[in-house]
Order: C-alpha cells, then sequence, then structure tokens
C-alpha cells in the first residue's frame, strides 16, 4: 500500500513544539501531512493504524556507528574474522539496529576497505533491511597508532583494522584509495585510545598529514571524520574544518573557543557509552573497575563530562552513538546513550530526543528530509509504548518499540489496532 494513516497518537515531532494528539498521512515514501485530533475516515485501500494514544516520534540517527565490530572483548577480534563472515555478521547488525529505532546511522569506519560501501549500497538497493546509511572508509592510523595491529611476526599491514600510512604521500595514496571504494567520508585517527595501550591524550598525526587527507577530500566532495579524544586532536579538526569529530574526551577552553566559533560546521559524538560502560560495566570480560581507572578510563569520564557539559551550554552540537560493538556495549543497546546524555551532559530527555532526530538529520546532510515529522519529510518514525520524555530507558527495551517505519516501509509489525480502510 502506498497510503498509510497513523492516528491516535501523540505526535513528538522534533520541531521544538510540544508533543500532541495527531494523526500523520503517509503517501509512498514520505510524510504527505500532519495534523492534530483524530484522522479522517481514510480512503479506501488506504492502511489505517491506530496508535491508541501511543508516542509517535521521528526515527532516531546513530552518529558514529561501527557495523563491523563483533560484540567481542577485544580488538584482535575484530581484525582477525574473516572477510565472508564480516559482511554476514554486519547485514545483522543493521537489522538490530532498525528494529530498535535507528533509522539512520553514520558508519564510523569499517574493519575492512569496503564494509561499508557494500553495507549501504545493498540497504539502498533494498536487498535487507537496514538504516539509511553513510559509509565510512577504515579508520587511517599512522604506524604504532591506533588501529595499526600488525604483529611483529606477522609484519603486514593488510593484517591490520586500521589503514597505516607514514607522510603525506602515503596520506594521499590512503585518500584517494578509499574515495575510489565510494565512502561518504574518511575517518582518521588524530589521536590514542587507552584499551589499545597508546594514552588518549597523544596525538600522533602531523600538521601536513592532516592537511593532505582534508584536500583530498575536498577535491572529492567527502567529509572527514576523527577519532579526537586529545585537546591537540579537536584544534587539529577545527584548523583543518573536520566536520564529524569523535569524543573531544579532553578538549580545553581553547578547543571549545574554537568549535563555538565554528559551530555550524561541527558535530561531536562523544560516544561517552564507551567510558562509562569500560569503566562500569567490562568486569566480565576482564576489565574491573580498577584495571580500567588503570588505563585511564575514570580520569577520562571525569574530564569528558565537564567538557561536554560546556560544549552543550555553548550551543555546540552534541548527538548521541558510539562504539557500540563490544562485549560490554553490544550492539543494539545505543540507547544507553540516551540516558547518559541526561546523567552525564545535564541534557533535558527532550533535548536528549532532538539530538537524536532533528540533530540526527543535519549529521546525515538532510535536515530537511530526515528527523522531523512534518510534511516532505522522509516517513521514518517509532510508535512507542509509554512516554520516553517521562523516562529514556523505554527505548532500551525492544518491546516498548512497537513498529519501525523506514521510508513510508513498516519493518516493525504492530499488530493491535492495524486495519485497512474499506469502501
Amino acid at each position: 500500500m502506498s497510503k498509510t494513516v497513523i492516528t491516535n497518537v501523540t505526535i513528538f515531532d522534533a520541531s521544538g513544539a510540544e508533543p500532541y494528539q495527531g494523526h500523520v498521512l503517509v503517501d509512498g515514501h514520505s510524510i504527505a501531512s500532519v495534523g492534530k485530533g483524530p484522522a479522517k475516515a481514510p480512503q479506501a485501500g488506504t492502511r489505517l493504524i491506530d496508535g491508541g494514544g501511543r508516542f509517535l516520534m521521528p526515527g532516531m540517527t546513530e552518529a558514529h556507528t561501527h557495523f563491523s565490530w563483533n560484540d567481542q572483548p577485544s580488538l584482535s577480534a575484530i581484525q582477525f574474522m574473516p572477510p565472508e563472515e564480516h559482511i554476514l555478521w554486519c547485514v545483522r547488525v543493521a537489522k538490530r539496529y532498525l528494529e530498535m529505532g535507528w533509522t539512520s546511522a553514520i558508519g564510523a569506519a569499517a574493519a575492512k576497505p569496503r564494509l561499508d560501501v557494500v553495507m549501504r549500497n545493498a540497504i539502498l538497493a533494498g536487498d535487507f533491511p537496514g538504516p539509511r546509511y553513510l559509509a565510512g572508509s577504515q579508520e587511517i592510523t599512522v604506524d604504532g597508532g591506533l588501529g595499526d595491529n600488525t604483529l611483529p611476526h606477522l609484519p603486514f599491514r593488510e593484517l591490520s583494522f586500521g589503514e597505516v600510512v607514514c607522510g603525506p604521500e602515503d596520506m594521499r595514496r590512503a585518500a584517494r584509495m578509499f574515495i575510489k571504494y565510494g565512502v561518504d567520508h574518511l575517518k582518521i585517527n588524530l589521536s590514542g585510545e587507552y584499551i589499545a595501550g597508546i594514552p588518549a591524550e597523544a596525538t600522533p598525526f602531523s600538521e601536513e598529514e592532516i592537511a593532505m587527507l582534508t584536500s583530498e577530500a575536498r577535491r572529492a566532495g567527502k567529509r572527514v571524520a576523527a577519532h579526537a579524544r586529545s585537546s591537540e586532536s579537536v584544534k587539529q579538526c577545527v584548523r583543518h574544518g573536520i566536520e564529524l569529530i569523535y569524543h573531544a574526551s579532553f578538549a580545553d577552553e581553547e578547543a571549545l573557543d574554537m568549535l563555538e566559533a565554528n559551530k555550524e560546521k561541527h558535530f561531536v559524538a562523544p560516544g561517552i557509552a564507551w567510558l562509562v560502560c569500560t569503566l562500569y560495566h567490562a568486569d566480565a570480560w576482564g576489565i574491573s573497575q580498577e584495571a580500567a581507572t588503570k588505563m585511564g578510563y575514570a580520569r577520562e569520564l571525569e574530564f569528558a563530562t565537564e567538557t561536554l557539559r560546556k560544549m552543550h551550554k555553548r550551543g555546540i552540537r552534541v548527538l548521541p552513538g558510539g562504539d557500540y560493538g563490544f562485549a560490554w556495549m553490544p550492539h543494539g543497546t545505543n540507547a544507553r546513550d540516551l540516558e547518559y546524555f541526561v546523567q552525564y551532559i545535564g541534557m533535558t530527555p527532550r533535548e536528549v530526543l532532538l539530538a537524536a532526530t532533528k540533530l540526527g538529520g543535519e549529521i546525515m546532510m538532510q535536515p530537511d528530509r530526515i528527523g522531523q515529522i512534518a510534511p516532505g519529510f522522509y516517513a521514518d518514525m517509532l510508535l512507542i509504548d509509554g512516554n520516553p520524555l517521562d523516562d529514556l530507558k523505554i527505548l532500551q527495551d525492544p518491546k516498548k518499540i512497537l513498529m519501525v517505519m523506514k521510508d513510508g516501509q513498516v519493518f516493525k509489525e504492530w499488530q493491535p489496532g492495524a486495519s485497512t480502510a474499506t469502501p
């Protein structure tokens, strides 16, 4: 059916307005109209869904997605997963994201060169269900940096889940390779990561290498994303116009000033659940709170909490998502971010939902088509049993996500109250 009416719902349209009782008409892939009160009797052949007063909201955007992280406790488990099994894993994960309400996602790096591109193309072609997706490259790193997992007895760069470069011309080669593969953006690891044995405040890339990457990206019309925990790496992002900034835990006042002065250009997806879960929820996998504290994660969470609160107050765009796909924070639990945004960043539930929806449309580069319930927007909507504005934890429960519609198609079906209008 090309037309669907969803009626008797509490609509959170992500425009900034308060929720209201209303109805939505979907025509094909898009929202045709939105109105207050119950819908009039629909035309013959139009599908009618009675929401029973439940909460209708836009689909959410995961701003820092790693479909190819495989829910294991180590980086090496990602690195050594064979490609055949890896693509099948990604297919299953994409479906899991969609069913949990993430109708759009930004690929923050793939474990193998073309995984993200293949996933994006297959989802777009309708070969299997998944969020509308922007594909990232592998993580571009330096010798000895985060993502360089080569071993002394196996010195082959193809064993790393990152693309290892050394110098500007090597960076040019890597950038052009990923651009040829068809990525939407290139990912660079501008700082370290404690769990990989590299200090988070390390900043290994030269300005010349970064300039080469951004130059090649601009030439091809691509954006750049960066793993940037250190303060200096955040400043490098601003200096070089890197749009997608991941983490930014240690950004100092100068870095915050630079971000605020350019806040229309940048998005920050801090991946705060990585810090919280690694510190408090990884004991079963051999990382006790004491061990995580020794690594540096307690200190980083303390810094990140203060830094992100300042970002939010300055109006810098901060979005949920990041680094799900490890054993202690598996794929599908991504809505933990929403709870942590309130707890650690000080956002209100309403601000969190706007970050996950309206700002999601902005980071997906379709602010007039994604992230709101309004005429002309894609029909990406969630029917929720309960009010997330009262309790964001609802969105962590798959049973509470009654229906998921993406592009006008229902991917997660809710039976009660669904019917078809008759002449």
